[in-house]
């Protein structure tokens, strides 16, 4: 039964792919989605490897990349804290926390949330362009995301996450929901550390603004009536949907030296295809692990290199494993055409 269900789940994946992957290709409408945020990586080991490890990750840290991977959780309980310094030049920090637990057979649930912090803006209007009172918004950015996922057999786990999505600007603000499943395969074609990952993600309705920042002073021309105020309404717009097909392969050189290769495609419906490269090696002295990572992302639809803003990821990870805790330090470092650089740092606790 579990068999059955594991190819039944493989194939309502694979049927939803085909499907988005159709309606994608039509609509690369580069720039126009709603909550970009969403796309923004989070956890260091995962971002160095250029987040091509969607059929690795596991545990807390898979929510971001795919759900499934929560359901591989090799504790009780896990919780990650994750800062990032995003496009370092627009000075923007990317917060991130998450945790989870298993409970039994029932599976396992986790709890996440991501904030951006864009600092103080200057505020502008047609009647003060340079600022001159001094006034300032800070946006608020924040996303809040509820996790479930089970290894259903040995070789099969599957996820889904529920993502409520608030963006604040001023005085207009904007609220949606997306979901993401996920399925993870071990094992593939019998071959032992060949890994398998699809997800589908930030699926859900348009968002579109509202609030008094959207008033506007103005005289009908239906009717007789006086100079009043009017709601201007906001054009909708579609969430970065996204569909992540990928490989993996983990394996050891010794009993204290081992690896992983990871590959992965990506169709977006508001951009480009994207092919992802990642590998990573370790070393275990003891308790500890080291362990060094790199990956880099090839977008071939677009063809000038100053069009390309994001280059090759490295990182780097230390693990320390105790009488009951598990401890993951992990650093990851992206260059950014135009903005400096991207940083990732990300402490992982396990019981």
């Amino acid at each position: 039964m579990n068999k059955r269900f594991t190819f039944g789940a493989f194939l309502l994946c694979l049927s939803v792919v085909l499907m988005f992957g159709t309606v994608g290709a039509q609509n690369q409408r580069t720039g126009t989605s709603a909550a970009p945020e969403l796309l923004i990586p989070v956890g260091g080991r995962d971002f160095a490897m250029g987040g091509s490890s969607l059929a690795l990750s596991s545990g807390v840290e898979a929510i971001h990349w795919n759900p499934a991977g929560i359901g591989r959780m090799k504790g009780s309980a896990e919780a990650m804290f994750s800062t990032m310094t995003y496009l370092h030049i627009a000075d923007i920090q990317v917060s991130y926390g998450a945790a989870a637990a298993t409970f039994g057979s029932f599976g396992t649930v986790g709890l996440s949330i991501k904030s951006l912090d864009f600092g103080d803006i200057p505020l502008t209007t047609v009647d003060d362009p340079e600022n001159r009172s001094g006034a300032t918004y800070s946006p608020t950015y924040v996303t809040i995301g509820l996790t479930y996922g089970r290894q259903i057999t040995d070789a099969a786990s599957v996820g889904v996450t529920a993502k409520l999505i608030n963006e604040t600007i001023a005085r207009v603000s904007q609220s949606g929901v997306a979901f993401d499943i996920g399925l993870q395969y071990q094992g593939l074609l019998d071959v032992p550390g060949l890994q398998l990952g699809l997800a589908v993600k930030n699926i859900g309705p348009e968002m579109t603004f509202e609030g008094s920042g959207l008033l506007r002073t103005a005289t009908s021309s239906d009717g007789n009536r006086p100079e009043q105020r009017y709601a201007s309404v906001a054009a909708g717009f579609e969430l970065p949907s996204m569909i992540d097909i990928g490989l993996s392969y983990a394996g050891k050189v010794e009993d204290d030296m081992m690896y992983s290769v990871s590959g992965s495609y990506t169709n977006n419906n508001l951009y480009v295809d994207e092919y992802r490269i990642g590998a990573e090696y370790g070393i275990v002295i003891s308790d500890l692990t080291l362990c060094a990572r790199g990956g880099y992302s090839f977008v071939p639809q677009v063809t000038e290199s100053t069009d390309r803003i994001f280059g090759a990821t490295l990182g780097a990870g230390l693990n320390y494993k105790g009488a009951g805790t598990d401890i993951t330090l992990d650093f990851g470092y992206r260059k950014v055409k135009l903005f400096g650089y991207d940083t990732v740092l990300s402490l992982k606790v396990g019981f």
